[in-house]
């Protein structure tokens, strides 16, 4: 059943909800980029026992963008905003990518029965001297070009420079979105994951590019009740990769909810 909420801010969420009216809560959260059909997959196996509440987070899909520049508290509050007025209580969370940063700071803060990440984001990437270079080359050439070019030269060339630096999901996104993901990205989280008390799945795929594997051996450390399970062979989108893989595990860890 399609549903729109409105927050105190005047921002409209829609969301999908499925599965059983009386089972388990669960709040399922996309990445990036992305909508609540991305992880329809995910949704329907939820929907064999628990109450499923599927988010187009602000911004994606049929959820209005933000009215300013968000960073992840901002998206947590949110989605805890929501599930106040849907008298959600003690939920499970599954974020996938960028929707598990709102689920590491929602569980850091909130009582929740479990937590499922999915090749999540929320580590820091380490940044290499290379990095740093085009950085700060590219800083130092939106003050310089206009003195020596000319505004509408320079705007050009830096423009170009952009396009050149930037990920397809910047380029995708608007004005707004586009600052709300580089602030984001920059937000470390690692500093919150030892306050999860739920008990945590991190589910993961070997060859994931966009949040390496690594990032799921630094969460398992730094999360209390953790475990990892990860699929050979398999990138950023694992759920997608390894769909039978991805549903046994998820079935597993979840036995109690489904089966209520």
């Amino acid at each position: 059943m399609e549903n729109v909420v409105t927050l105190s801010s005047g921002i409209r969420i829609h969301y999908r909800e499925s599965g059983s009216p009386s089972g388990s809560p669960v709040l399922l959260m996309h990445g990036w980029g992305c909508n609540l059909s991305t992880v329809e997959s995910i949704e329907k196996i939820l929907a064999q026992g628990m109450r499923v509440i599927n988010v187009d987070l602000p911004g994606f899909g049929s959820s209005q963008e933000p009215l300013s520049v968000w960073g992840v508290e901002d998206y947590t509050k949110a989605m805890e905003e929501m599930l106040d007025r849907l008298n959600i209580v003690n939920p499970t969370l599954i974020g996938h990518s960028f929707g598990g940063r709102i689920s590491i700071l929602m569980a850091s803060r909130r009582q929740i029965n479990k937590v499922i990440l999915v090749d999540a984001a929320g580590v820091k990437p380490a940044r290499s001297f290379k990095w740093y270079f085009k950085v700060y080359t590219y800083k130092f050439a939106k003050k310089l070009y206009p003195l020596i070019l000319g505004k509408v030269r320079a705007a050009q060339k830096i423009e170009a420079a952009r396009k050149r630096r930037s990920s397809a999901d910047y380029e995708q996104a608007s004005p707004v979105m586009r600052k709300i993901l580089s602030k984001c990205v920059n937000e470390d989280l690692c500093s919150y994951m030892p306050a999860i008390k739920a008990p945590t799945l991190l589910i993961w795929g070997d060859n994931d590019t966009a949040t390496p594997l690594s990032d799921a051996h630094k969460m398992e450390k730094l999360i209390p009740d953790a475990g990892l399970v990860s699929f050979p062979n398999c990138g950023h989108y694992s759920f997608l990769d390894n769909p039978h893989g991805f549903k046994a595990v998820l079935e597993s860890f979840l036995k109690q909810e489904l089966h209520k």
